[in-house]
């Protein structure tokens, strides 16, 4: 379903791309231009993501023993990277625009501002449903709604230099522009890097967890505990449990672990999808380095 939804969104905006660079060139805006790099940006990423999630369903293997799920996470990054290029770009170019204004035709402007409004709609009520599926269908629906933004910004811009003829207008909504896309961009590249250096999932105590695997009766201490995602709504915890002599002896740690993961599946505002835990017993844990 994630790959319909990227598949018909990248067609609604490849399609009004044409329409939008034709637009910049024929009335000469800046904020005009801004939304179609931004669309070039978007159908950039679409592509990426489409490919990410073609690759994500293919199944794990000896070699990628996590299949291709961090594949959505890269794609993401990936795409807020190249908006964060574009900002710098429509910066530039806006600030220039200040000091020397530049002729703009408002007519088309608004034209295709309005076009690319009616697109960005389309393109969001089909991505809609899917964002929350995945960091990846996330920052795609993103996009698209900074594109609509970014299309109201023209129409106002267009209506202004209509009315008033004032002449930073068109410059005025490029900045803005490029302030919403960079504002969104920062927010899915943090969290995409996040991701890839490990970081504990947001939203997760991990003394919490770990006060929670001491609450078992024969639970020593716990150290080597991590907790990461693999991507989106896939976390994994790993942890070596330190549990009594007399449970080892009694034969007690099968029934200890199985208490153990229950414990971990729920209570928490983050999902722990994958639970590794390494139990030994405390006479063992004297022969070993626990500072980690």
């Amino acid at each position: 379903m994630s790959r319909k939804r990227l598949a018909w969104a990248l067609g609604v905006t490849a399609s009004i791309l044409f329409v939008e660079i034709v637009g910049a060139i024929w009335s000469g805006s800046l904020a005009l231009l801004a939304d179609a790099g931004h669309m070039a940006t978007d159908s950039i990423g679409l592509v990426v993501a489409l490919f990410a999630a073609h690759l994500m369903t293919r199944p794990r293997t000896d070699k990628w023993t996590w299949g291709f799920a961090r594949l959505e996470i890269l794609a993401a990054g990936l795409q807020a990277g190249l908006l964060i290029v574009l900002c710098g770009f429509i910066g530039w170019e806006a600030v220039g625009r200040f000091m020397n204004p530049t002729a703009v035709e408002a007519g088309p402007m608004l034209l295709v501002g309005v076009i690319g409004l009616v697109a960005n709609v389309i393109s969001m009520s089909i991505l809609f449903g899917g964002r929350g599926a995945s960091l990846n269908m996330k920052a795609a629906f993103l996009e698209v709604s900074a594109d609509a933004l970014g299309s109201v910004a023209v129409i106002v811009a267009a209506l202004v230099l209509m009315w008033t003829g004032w002449p930073y207008a068109d410059s005025l909504a490029s900045l803005l522009i490029a302030i919403m896309i960079a504002a969104r961009a920062v927010a899915i590249l943090r969290q995409s890097v996040d991701i890839l250096l490990e970081k504990t999932p947001s939203g997760l105590d991990l003394n919490e967890v770990r006060k929670r695997i001491c609450e078992n009766p024969a639970v020593r201490q716990v150290h080597d505990l991590h907790v990461s995602s693999i991507g989106t709504g896939l976390n994994i915890l790993t942890a070596h449990v330190i549990v009594s002599e007399e449970c080892v002896s009694s034969g007690q740690t099968v029934e200890v672990l199985h208490d153990l993961q229950e414990a971990l599946k729920s209570g928490f505002d983050v999902d722990l999808n994958h639970v590794t835990l390494q139990i030994d017993s405390d006479l063992h844990a004297s022969h070993e380095d626990l500072a980690h």
